[in-house]
């Protein structure tokens, strides 16, 4: 009895010391959880990773740039029937409870300890939320309790709403898709809006397991997860019985996928190293932000078709295997320096090495226009006259004396230098350099956007020191820009996801050369289509100006020209720099692509003549020695005022020492 009396006496206290016991280890967990949490306040700043897009100048996506292939949306663009197929599959009383599911929650509990794992989660998706956000995905009992404080945080400071688009566009589906706007695109290649109430059900199934609910992997146990998800929507009241039996009857139709491909890929190869430099990885593969570059795609396409088809061409002539050459070709605005189009080789898939702006090759003779634009800044003239005859010049820093040959074989003997240019004769360019000297003409390459190293050696004059196509092609865009230099560009700016602009680069620019010698000099290259080897453009609406390349055994050539408005270099040749063929020139080779995408590019355009400023002076002159002629006989050329020749006045040389042998 006395026992029975104890135990009554007693048995309060030590309920109220076990439920404090209780409520202090609980208070103490959960102080200790508290600690350990992150924050989270701002959690409508912590955005999901984005994709990046590239947009060419006419609106076309070019590429997409990120880690994880997400692409946000609003609620209110996701349908009802996926909302409602995640809650009834994932969280039925999403919209009744504060966080956490205490019954499911309980239910887990007691299903795991029997199992003697973490078997079951029973996470609501505010709970996921937390995780995806806040924690790792390790499967522990202090994660869980983790999981669930922060739940109640969250639930407290947002919406249900703003909760349940956090969680859509989070969630990965495989296949390197995250977020349900990605998941339409890769599974059935629809937007949103597009999605039946079947495929609505497929996405809602899927991440339960996506490796094995994935339509791309097995489309039976694919559908079989769909229509267990259209049920529980019919047995919660999402959907009728007439949506559920019609949806059911619906086929898995995925879309037909291939790996993802850039569009002018070398273009976009080139600027995700220039971006990763500007911006660093962080803003280019997780914010989400917008390029827009300088690209026009319709140009685009035409330089892709010419490059494939003229290599193709080449390489039928000349009896060579298939791949074994390739080309580049690069198109600038004159007046921006804006790359409009940008090929780097036959097929970036199969090669990533840029020809247009990795590859340093030997220009040829298209590298002359720079010698004979020293020679006018010298105040010499395209009718001063030169002697192309054999010639030997003695202590070369190349070797002990040098004795440059014309391509021909053979000599004009005293001929003007727009005849010299006109017909790419190497002696008298030879002749030339020696006179200016090979710093001087150095010194006027590099204020036209010359930057690769050149060797001081009288065979620069024949292009022997090696350089890109693209600042080739820049450095030609600068004459008919009136002596301007635009640093070739390749991004207008980028932005953020509201359409700030973060990024706008800033380009070099710089005068060249004056207004008057640069008008010259493009009489002078338009003498090449006239006169000389360049006569295939004549075929091209308006002026036309340009000069052919071509190296020692046709390892490279090269067609360098422009309109009013483009800039356009092409250069073919083969990576392992052998010869394409005896034949194989500039004129040959290159030429005929250049053609054929400017043909393309001008057509339909309004004719845009070449400026020519104030200071110039028109002459009627002979072609092959420079004399004035009668108004009408001869051709019409350009001369900066008061350096024209004039009638019965002799001809002007090149100092007397380029006349000996």
């Amino acid at each position: 009895m006395m026992a029975k009396s104890w135990i009554r006496r007693w048995l309060p206290l030590a309920g109220t010391i076990l439920l404090g016991a209780v409520l202090g280890t609980g208070v103490a967990l959960y102080f200790v959880l508290m600690h350990d949490l992150p924050e989270i306040q701002g959690l409508e700043t912590r955005k999901p990773q984005a994709i990046t897009r590239l947009y060419s100048a006419d609106r076309v996506v070019l590429d997409e740039w990120y880690h994880e292939r997400r692409d946000p949306v609003s609620l209110a663009v996701i349908p009802k029937a996926i909302q409602q197929g995640f809650i009834a599959t994932e969280d039925q009383s999403f919209y009744s409870h504060s966080g956490v599911d205490i019954k499911g929650l309980t239910r887990a509990l007691i299903h795991n300890i029997r199992a003697g794992r973490a078997k079951e989660g029973a996470s609501t998706i505010t709970q996921q939320v937390a995780k995806n956000y806040f924690l790792s995905p390790e499967k522990t009992l202090t994660r869980k309790l983790k999981e669930a404080v922060l739940a109640i945080q969250l639930e407290r400071r947002y919406t249900k709403d703003e909760i349940l688009e956090l969680y859509l566009n989070k969630i990965p589906f495989g296949s390197g898709a995250y977020g349900v706007q990605e998941a339409g695109r890769r599974f059935f290649g629809k937007e949103l809006d597009e999605l039946t109430l079947a495929e609505c059900a497929l996405i809602a199934g899927m991440p339960k397991a996506p490796s094995r609910y994935s339509p791309l992997v097995n489309k039976d146990r694919a559908k079989w997860r769909r229509d267990v998800v259209l049920r529980q929507m019919k047995e919660v009241g999402c959907i009728s019985p007439q949506e559920y039996e019609a949806a059911l009857s619906e086929p898995v139709i995925t879309a037909a996928l291939g790996a993802r491909k850039s569009k002018a890929p070398y273009f976009t190869a080139m600027l995700r190293q220039q971006l990763e430099e500007a911006l660093g990885d962080h803003i280019l593969y997780q914010e989400g932000v917008e390029v827009h570059t300088t690209l026009n795609y319709r140009l685009q396409e035409f330089a892709e078709k010419a490059v494939t088809k003229g290599v193709e061409a080449v390489i039928q002539r000349e009896g060579l295997e298939p791949g074994s050459v390739n080309g580049a070709l690069v198109c600038l605005d004159v007046k921006t320096g804006e790359i409009l189009a940008h090929v780097g080789g036959v097929d970036f898939y199969s090669n990533q090495y840029d020809r247009a702006t990795m590859a340093k090759r030997q220009p040829g003779s298209s590298f002359k226009p720079f010698v004979f634009a020293a020679a006018l800044e010298q105040g010499l003239t395209q009718s001063t006259m030169v002697l192309d005859e054999a010639v030997v010049f003695p202590q070369s820093r190349e070797s002990s004396e040098w004795k440059p040959e014309n391509y021909s074989g053979n000599f004009q003997g005293e001929i003007s230098f727009r005849r010299a240019l006109a017909y790419s004769r190497n002696i008298p360019a030879a002749r030339l350099i020696y006179s200016l000297s090979p710093t001087r003409v150095i010194e006027t390459a590099r204020n036209m956007g010359i930057q690769s190293d050149l060797k001081p050696y009288l065979s620069l004059a024949l292009g022997s020191s090696e350089l890109t196509l693209m600042e080739l092609t820049g450095a030609y865009a600068a004459f008919p820009n009136g002596g301007k230099w635009n640093q070739p560009n390749a991004v207008v700016e980028v932005t953020d996801r509201s359409g700030q602009v973060i990024f706008r680069p800033r380009h070099e620019k710089k005068v060249s050369l004056t207004e008057q010698e640069a008008a010259v000099m493009v009489d002078m290259l338009e003498a090449v289509v006239k006169e000389g080897s360049g006569k295939q453009a004549q075929k091209l609406p308006g002026p036309i100006a340009g000069k052919t390349g071509t190296t020692s055994q046709c390892k490279d050539a090269l067609f360098l020209g422009f309109s009013a408005e483009f800039a356009t270099g092409v250069w073919v040749g083969r990576d392992d720099n052998q010869s394409m063929g005896k034949v194989e020139t500039g004129a040959r080779a290159a030429l005929p692509i250049w053609v054929d995408y400017m043909e393309k590019t001008l057509k339909d355009r309004s004719v845009v003549y070449f400026p020519q400023p104030n200071g110039v002076v028109s002459v009627f002159v002979d072609p092959v020695n420079g004399r004035a002629t009668p108004a009408g006989q001869g051709v019409r050329a350009l001369f900066i005022g008061g350096t024209e020749p004039r009638h019965g006045a002799p001809e002007a040389w090149l100092p007397e020492k380029l006349m000996e042998n």
